[in-house]
């Protein structure tokens, strides 16, 4: 594809979200960038958060972290080119060791992520032993390993209720354990804030742990309220990651692909997602009948940093390789493997 007929075929999509010179400018880079891929024999991904003309233009698949690992395994690919944050990269190998891995920047981690170490989980496990351990897939590949099986924020009830056990240590989304926590009807505590002498006094079912997104975090029940106010029929949808206060007063509350998928599938015709704000602009240019509610002005710092040029740098020096560890991959693998044992929602995060 000339580097002319990707910028008509993004000017289509992305004009009413994207400048001009900038589409015009992104077009020669993407056109690069697909000739790359051809040489290379790479499959591109993007997660839902990447911005508008990176995530319309240069990937195979776009969609959740979980799902994008899961599909690029299939494909006969060699090279994996992961246009999300480290985490994300780090399952990509875990699911496809034979494949090189690469992430289009040097850092882009995320705060969820390094809210939590291997050592905290061993430390848990040791503080309750026996209970099993659930980790939410964004977490990094040796916590993954010390866990006994992960979940996604979609099947996170049903992964905890698969367990039958009384006590499940959930790690390590506060939020998100305390939205399944009340899905689920069972009470949660947290070992950093709990004497370990009152642990027998307590009637509790969740050990959690308090780790936060700092882009969900940030969201407030003030905030729809406020956009109610101005826009009475406008439909909010919340990730689960937010506090749990705003996920109730959300009309729905989801994965990334669930959202993109409410909205396709409704027909109310104004939205306010509660999550990163590019992926507002890119659920904008795939529904030109529906509006976003443009109160967002929330980037995920770590997203942000995957760029269209470094997507180009990543393929012309091959760089920023993602390596895991066979010994810590093999465990973090068991961990994903028997979540997607238990059936679908195990592709969301």
């Amino acid at each position: 594809m000339s580097a002319t007929l990707m910028y008509e075929k993004m000017k289509e999509k992305l004009s009413r979200v994207v400048p001009d010179a900038e589409l015009r400018y992104k077009a020669e880079l993407a056109d690069r960038i697909l000739e790359l891929k051809k040489e290379r024999n790479a499959v591109i991904l993007a997660h839902n958060y990447m911005e508008p003309a990176l995530y319309y233009s240069v990937p195979d698949i776009t969609g959740d972290s979980l799902e994008l690992s899961r599909k690029a395994a299939q494909t006969d690919a060699d090279v994996i080119v992961f246009c999300g944050v480290r985490f994300m990269a780090e399952t990509a190998k875990i699911l496809s060791p034979e494949k090189t891995v690469l992430l289009p920047a040097s850092k882009a981690g995320c705060s969820l992520a390094a809210s939590i170490t291997a050592e905290d989980v061993r430390n848990l496990k040791a503080q309750f032993p026996g209970v099993p351990v659930v980790t939410y897939v964004n977490c990094y590949a040796d916590v993954k390993a010390e866990t006994d099986i992960c979940c996604t924020s979609s099947n996170a009830a049903m992964v905890v209720e698969s367990l039958d056990s009384e006590q499940v240590i959930f790690l390590p989304d506060e939020y998100l354990a305390k939205n399944v926590a009340r899905e689920t009807g069972k009470t949660i505590i947290f070992p950093s804030k709990t004497p370990q002498a009152r642990f027998d006094e307590l009637n509790y079912q969740f050990i959690g742990w308090h780790g936060k997104c700092e882009v969900h975090e940030r969201f407030t029940v003030e905030d729809i309220e406020n956009a109610r106010r101005q826009f009475p029929d406008v439909i909010v949808l919340a990730h689960p990651e937010c506090p749990p206060e705003v996920v109730e007063a959300a009309d729905f509350s989801g994965s990334t692909t669930a959202m993109v998928k409410y909205v396709q599938e409704n027909k109310a015709e104004r939205y306010l997602l509660l999550t990163e704000c590019s992926m507002g602009d890119n659920i904008a240019a795939e529904n030109p009948d529906k509006e976003m509610v443009r109160m967002c002005s929330i980037r995920c710092p770590h997203m942000n940093q995957i760029t269209m040029e470094d997507t180009l740098a990543a393929l012309e020096k091959m760089q920023y390789v993602i390596d895991v560890p066979e010994e810590i991959r093999v465990r973090a693998f068991d961990a994903v493997n028997r979540m997607l044992a238990i059936g679908p929602g195990g592709a969301r995060d």
